[in-house]
């Protein structure tokens, strides 16, 4: 018995084991080259051709003259009064539009919290608020002007009902104030798809802990909701922010005269018969532009990084 024993455990002992290592064709197979890579070269091509080249041939255009001479005149002129006016009118515009924007959507996302997921009313609002965040341009300004325009529908029934004029101070809509709705429009959707995910990645379990410790659901929203959302709600409000900043579109259509804002007024160094020769004072706003959304963006994915340390 002894001696069937011993041999047993030396024949267990000098059997390979299973972490010996690696198999010689496991081996290769890690060594060899991956092909995955090839997958990203539709996007590259897509990133380098419509974003990295027109972003260089922007900034280089403010650096140099019509004839190609270099000339720091286009970049001083961003400090111009006029200029440094229209960055703070789309600065404010910006502001405004997405803090608007930004507290109404969080509490749309709120509202459609208790809601089923599956259900009928929150996927009509989600498919609503993707389709809705990118209803802009020429469209957008259609809707506006058909419904409060100058002889719009609810323009013509406040006139006529009530004898109310809104346009008694001048036509407010086709100036700087009239951008104010219309970005509301599309900034509150856009909320809704870039916020809803972290309302909805609160863990049952916090709600549970604070009920257990005898705290009330104002104390969950105030030491636990609040504090682990905030960064969420800040990195949705910068990426509201710039969007309204950089938005051209629904501007040009409403704003036929006049550059109140910068991509209006990038438009108007490039099309203005009063700006000969200046053309190239676009890739300067157009600078002025591009660092004011990179410092913005760069806030954006650092606060977004701290805000995947407890949604992952």
């Amino acid at each position: 018995m002894t001696t069937l024993a011993a041999t047993g455990a030396d024949a267990s002992a000098s059997a390979p084991t299973a972490t010996a290592g690696p198999s010689r064709a496991a081996r290769g197979r890690r060594s060899a080259p991956s092909w995955a890579w090839l997958g990203l070269i539709p996007f590259a091509a897509y990133v380098i051709g419509f974003l990295a080249v027109p972003t260089l041939l922007a900034i280089g255009s403010g650096f140099f003259t019509k004839d190609g001479s270099f000339t720091w005149t286009n970049v001083a002129a961003l400090g111009d009064p006029v200029v440094l006016n229209t960055f703070a009118n789309t600065g404010w515009l910006s502001l405004i539009t997405a803090v608007v924007g930004a507290v109404v959507g969080a509490l749309v996302c709120y509202a459609l919290l208790g809601m089923n997921p599956e259900g009928a009313i929150r996927s009509t609002v989600d498919a609503a608020a993707g389709v809705l965040a990118q209803f802009g341009g020429v469209m957008l300004a259609f809707a506006f002007i058909a419904t409060i325009g100058l002889k719009g529908v609810v323009t013509e029934f406040l006139s006529g009902a009530f004898g109310i004029d809104i346009f008694a101070g001048g036509a407010w809509i086709y100036e700087l104030p009239g951008l104010y709705l219309p970005y509301i429009y599309f900034q509150i959707p856009l909320m809704v798809i870039t916020f809803m995910p972290a309302l909805a990645a609160l863990k049952p379990q916090w709600t549970e802990a604070n009920l257990t410790l005898g705290g009330t659901r104002a104390s969950f929203w105030l030491r636990i909701g609040f504090p682990v959302l905030a960064p969420s709600f800040l990195a949705s409000l910068l990426l509201l922010f710039a969007n309204s900043f950089s938005s051209f579109a629904t501007a040009a259509a409403l704003s036929s005269q006049g550059s109140q804002i910068v991509p209006l007024q990038i438009r108007t160094a490039l099309t203005s018969e009063t700006m000969l020769g200046r053309e190239n004072l676009a890739g300067a706003l157009a600078l002025g532009m591009i660092i004011v959304v990179g410092v913005v963006m760069a806030l954006y994915s650092l606060i977004q990084r701290r805000a995947a340390r407890w949604q992952s």
